[in-house]
């Protein structure tokens, strides 16, 4: 996991500093959803011009920076991860903390919204790091996500560092927490990522490869990032985009 979203994440940063500035977004937002679903998000959660957008595992910040530039919100980000919080800066210079989602370095209520894209499955006290996406944002604050699911029992190759949550298990832990289901989606429903994104981001990651792949950790990433793919391909993992609000019963563990 450290491969992936640290390492690699400066070295993306690197190569879009060779290629321009055109490369930065649709490399930052390489597997957070295509710019469809992340309108697909804005819209279900109703993100205005000026709304406080708490971005929580937000990567090398791709999506948040969408979020700005099409939806005119104003995002904040929280990464765990410094080189991608490195990364962040560098490309968009947006607002970013080196944090944790389970302990948020943030007021109760700080933000009129909140979205967490990929991240959930990553986690293992889904409720601890659902609680605290909700103590963050305002009552009745929307609260977006993409969550990759488990479609079977057992999954033939359980990636390093994945916990996939069936679809049923996630909404019993949105109940739990307080966080009532506005709308939800499949990924595979909403347009994917348009041709010119496509070829943008695999340039980037051409550059990242030609220059390290002989370095392990790249190996590592790539084979983590193939086995992914593969269970999405399957069908056995399947991408949700789910639109929440903060309800008014306190969150229970």
């Amino acid at each position: 996991m450290v491969d992936e979203f640290d390492t690699v994440a400066w070295w993306t940063a690197a190569a879009v500093a060779e290629l321009g500035d055109d490369h930065a977004l649709p490399a930052a937002c390489r597997g957070s959803g295509s710019p469809a679903a992340l309108d697909w998000l804005a819209r279900s959660m109703g993100l205005e011009p000026g709304v406080r957008l708490l971005d929580s595992g937000a990567g090398v910040g791709g999506p948040a920076e969408y979020a700005a530039r099409n939806h005119e919100a104003r995002p904040t980000l929280a990464e765990p991860m410094e080189g991608a919080c490195r990364a962040a800066r560098r490309l968009f210079g947006r607002p970013v903390a080196v944090a944790d989602g389970l302990a948020l370095p943030f007021p109760d209520e700080a933000f009129d919204a909140a979205w967490s894209l990929g991240v959930l499955c990553t986690i293992d006290d889904k409720r601890a790091y659902l609680e605290e996406l909700r103590r963050a944002v305002v009552p009745g604050g929307a609260v977006g996500l993409l969550v990759y699911t488990r479609a079977v029992e057992s999954l033939p190759d359980q990636p390093e560092g994945n916990s996939f949550p069936t679809r049923a298990e996630l909404l019993d832990d949105l109940r739990a927490t307080g966080l009532d289901v506005v709308e939800e989606t499949l990924l595979a429903d909403v347009p994917g990522t348009p041709d010119d994104w496509e070829q943008a981001a695999t340039e980037v990651e051409d550059v990242v490869r030609r220059d390290h792949q002989d370095d392990e950790r790249w190996q590592r990433a790539q084979s983590q990032q193939e086995t992914i793919v593969g269970l999405i391909r399957d069908e056995l993992v399947v991408g949700v985009l789910v639109s929440c609000r903060r309800g008014d019963s306190a969150a229970t563990r």
